[in-house]
């Protein structure tokens, strides 16, 4: 047993409002550089719809992620050393800047500079890659809560391999929001398509990085991803992506996504993983039983076997106690409600979500009865508007089973949190009806409902000193990046209390 830690994410899609606040500030933070304007680390999709970039989950054509080949062993789909080596020059399997979208500005100066007279002046759109005026056609959030929309609908890869009836479901349906990252996946298909090895996952904490300095721009990387979440800088012609906020991360403060969700919806934590298992886990030939072969590789930090090898592979013993304590762990297995996204791909991602349940009860109380009554929800449940075999199609590689034990306990929660709430006596078998007792319903109620930050956000600090990390410096240090030691303020590990010098203009003592 080889223990490794891994830095985690869930998010709780039933919270989740669709303001894009973290796609901004993930964008202020990261992205907001010459070269990578249409590139968003989170972004956040209205479902059913085409996502980002459009179609992103069409790995039959984009051909993402791992499959097992004749002899069941895993390949990465979009072939071998051979036939990546010999498309070097030309992939054809990426995404054009069309299926992510031509950024754009407005001629703003056009509204100042304009000679008088009796039209008024405009400012029209401009492409932030040419210069030119561009026809504004798609953005990375063009299509937001209109994913029931048939126009749409349609052109979702998943909803556009699910049967007729599905479909016709979904003409009538409401839609949901799903927040993205990059996984940070513990078999990363991103990193084994990398022909200059530019792309590692980090053995500390699991984080997937880009070495700047040793990426030589094949792009087979954004081909490998199946999640499309590794970018082309065009400026600078190095691959970009999502890094966990990592300079955060080691300092102990959460990412910046997480720190600015308005729903509080997003939880991270440490997981333990037995590196071993890994091949056997992302190599089981049921793509039904992917979900649970992954749960196999994650390992009880409260386990005495598991301790002692964790602390014989260098792990530290405030990591140990972080995994004891992580939220993500509790998610996964203590209350068993969180689900990987896409386990088909074999990729073993380790950002996680919580299925949304809430138009169950308005639905119910539209319809006159009481929405949070037991009975009610677990009948409703396999009623939903939104049908269970969708989120099974993005959640458990189409088994139903996880995702309908998932939304009733999520019922049950409401239903037994209620009659605790008001007063009265609570109904001790309705958590009995979902496998689990008072007390844990009553725990997982805290951590969903009412948890501060200190229980949303486990994470413990790097070990390197905070000048040292600084003193590294950050291969985005260009043209308005992060900026981390070039001598301006940095933002993203300041905690939001103090005053560093040069943030705010003094004062005039005068």
């Amino acid at each position: 047993m080889r223990v490794l830690a891994q830095m985690a994410m869930v998010m709780n899609l039933d919270k989740c409002i669709g303001c894009h606040t973290c796609s901004v500030t993930c964008k202020q933070a990261w992205t907001n550089r010459p070269g990578a304007e249409y590139a968003w680390f989170n972004n956040v999709e209205t479902r059913p719809g085409q996502g980002f970039p459009r179609t992103y989950e069409d790995q039959g054509r984009w051909r993402g992620g791992w499959t097992l080949n004749r002899r069941g062993r895993l390949t990465l789909k979009a072939g071998g050393r051979l036939r990546r080596l010999l498309r070097i020059f030309a992939n054809p399997r990426l995404p054009a800047l069309r299926d992510y979208y031509e950024p754009w500005t407005y001629d703003y100066q056009n509204l100042i500079s304009a000679p008088s007279g009796d039209d008024i002046p405009t400012a029209r759109p401009v492409s932030l890659t040419d210069g030119e005026p561009a026809t504004i056609t798609w953005s990375a959030n063009w299509d937001d809560n209109l994913g029931g929309g048939p126009e749409l609908a349609v052109h979702d890869p998943v909803l556009r391999a699910m049967s007729e009836r599905i479909k016709l479901e979904f003409a009538q349906t409401f839609m949901f929001y799903l927040p993205r990252i990059c996984e940070h996946c513990l078999n990363p298909s991103c990193v084994a398509s990398c022909p200059s090895g530019a792309i590692y996952k980090r053995a500390e904490d699991g984080i997937v990085l880009v070495d700047s300095n040793t990426c030589r721009s094949w792009r087979m990387c954004v081909t490998g991803c199946p999640y499309k979440k590794v970018f082309l800088n065009h400026r600078t012609g190095k691959a970009e992506k999502c890094t966990f906020c990592f300079p955060r991360i080691e300092q102990g403060i959460p990412t910046v996504c997480a720190q600015t969700c308005v729903g509080r919806l997003r939880y991270i934590g440490v997981v333990l993983y037995d590196a071993d298992r890994v091949l056997a886990a992302a190599s089981e030939p049921d793509e039904r039983a992917l979900f649970e072969a992954q749960k196999q590789v994650l390992l009880d930090p409260a386990d005495d076997e598991v301790r002692l090898a964790a602390a014989r592979s260098g792990i530290s013993p405030d990591w140990i106690e972080a995994a004891q304590r992580s939220p993500v762990h509790k998610l996964i297995f203590d209350f068993g409600l969180a689900l990987p996204l896409h386990p088909e791909y074999r990729t073993l991602p380790m950002v996680w979500y919580i299925p949304p349940l809430s138009p169950v009860v308005d639905a119910l109380r539209d319809t006159g009865f009481d929405g949070e009554d037991a009975a009610n929800l677990f009948a409703a449940v396999d009623a939903l508007r939104i049908p269970i075999e969708y989120l099974a199609s993005l959640f458990t590689a189409g088994d139903p089973e996880p995702v309908r034990n998932v939304l009733c306990r999520m019922a049950a929660m409401r239903a037994y949190m209620r009659d605790t709430t008001l007063g009265g006596t609570a109904n001790e078998s309705i958590p009995v009806s979902v496998g689990m007792t008072g007390p844990q319903m009553r725990d997982m109620y805290r951590l969903l409902a009412i948890a501060k930050a200190e229980d949303r956000y486990v994470i413990p600090r790097g070990h390197a000193e905070p000048s040292d990390v600084h003193d590294e410096g950050c291969s985005l240090d260009v043209a308005g990046g992060p900026g981390m030691g070039s001598g301006r303020v940095d933002l993203f590990t300041w905690d939001g209390k103090s005053r560093p010098a040069g943030l705010f203009r003094e004062r005039d003592a005068t």
